[in-house]
């Protein structure tokens, strides 16, 4: 499994660097809090859309079977990308609220814990300011866990992101 999560991380910052070195775009890195904590990058590849990654701790509990398994206070490393889709005229406003969705894929792992896979949907609603280079979001991200087993499960997160 140690090795699938390299070689997925690996071709995520493949993506990374490709679509800077394509697109020109803006690159924005910050922090969410909820589940997962930890650090938040958003890379924009066309005014629409852009590619959303997070990593982080996660203290949740992971769906393991018929019962919604929780850890004992430990926490696992989180790592997920996912690609958006923006909304920014489905909130009239002076300032820009863009609605967004998109899917994407998480890798949880710990010492003492297996590690877990899953798809994720994401739902979300950012302020993105006229006059500051930072947005601040919020979403919601259902995802069906596909390893060690199947289940559902739902996350959260707030947070912010500086544009460079």
């Amino acid at each position: 499994m140690k090795h699938i999560s390299l070689i997925i991380i690996a071709l995520c910052l493949m993506v990374v660097v490709q679509g800077v070195l394509a697109q020109q775009r803006n690159f924005g890195l910050g922090v969410i809090i909820g589940e997962p904590t930890g650090i938040s990058a958003k890379l924009w590849t066309s005014p629409v859309n852009a590619f959303d990654f997070g990593l982080g701790w996660s203290m949740g509990g992971d769906r393991i079977g018929n019962y919604m398994g929780y850890y004992n206070g430990g926490s696992r490393v989180h790592f997920h990308m996912d690609y958006l889709w923006h909304w920014f005229d489905a909130i009239q406003s002076n300032e820009r609220f863009p609605l967004y969705a998109g899917i994407g894929g998480s890798l949880n792992t710990g010492a003492g814990y297996d590690a877990s896979a899953a798809i994720r949907g994401v739902f979300g609603i950012a302020w993105m300011p006229h006059r500051a280079p930072i947005d601040v979001f919020l979403e919601l991200v259902p995802s069906l866990q596909v390893v060690p087993s199947t289940g559902f499960g739902m996350d959260a997160g707030l947070g912010a992101r500086f544009y460079f």
